[in-house]
């Protein structure tokens, strides 16, 4: 396996040496998710940190009326979890599954306690993905509240510019909390004025 993009993606916070990087590369295993596999289902206690290798994963809630609400994407070089799950081990409300057919790398959250005391440089990176998770939902909770439909699918394409041409209409219209009808609308007046 090579570790190289997970190695890149932790060296933007925090540098390791040879050793710190095969000892947090030997607590890895690997995982193949099939299009529409689960990784997580709600009720479920999240055990993983997961890192995607290449594919894409998307966390997600439905509500009483079986609509999907999603709540995050997570194409290559990106983190996902159910984080109240992981850090409280309870079970969780959100469903993670495939997209497309996606590899990841899994680190446990047992593994996790155990690379914070033998590598204490992994506290700092995780407090970091940890609060610009934290900022991102709470701008995600505020753009919902407050901006158009216009504007949140310019903040979609500015959030995830390698999805933008690449996800299934339905799945971006429920990422911005619209219908696939209103999404061509404002796919087409987004696309207009740029």
């Amino acid at each position: 396996m090579d570790y190289q993009l997970i190695l890149q993606n932790i060296s933007k916070h925090i540098q390791l040496t040879k050793d710190e990087a095969e000892y947090f590369t030997s607590l890895l295993k690997e995982k193949a998710f099939k299009k529409k596999q689960f990784y997580l289902q709600e009720n479920e206690i999240c055990l993983h940190s997961v890192f995607v290798i290449n594919g894409c994963l998307r966390g997600y809630t439905i509500d009483e009326n079986g609509f999907e609400h999603i709540l995050q994407f997570a194409p290559a070089d990106w983190w996902i979890a159910d984080m109240y799950s992981l850090i409280s081990q309870k079970p969780g409300n959100l469903n993670i599954d495939a997209i497309e057919d996606t590899n990841v790398l899994l680190l446990s959250r047992s593994d996790e306690e155990k690379l914070f005391i033998n590598v204490p440089k992994f506290e700092r990176f995780f407090r970091i993905i940890t609060e610009n998770s934290l900022v991102s939902s709470r701008q995600r909770l505020l753009d919902n509240m407050s901006l158009t439909a216009q504007q949140r699918y310019a903040a979609f394409c500015h959030h995830y510019p390698m999805l933008i041409e690449h996800l299934p209409q339905k799945l971006v219209a429920s990422y911005i909390g619209v219908t696939p009808e209103f999404l061509s609308k404002v796919k087409a007046d987004y696309f207009r004025k740029k």
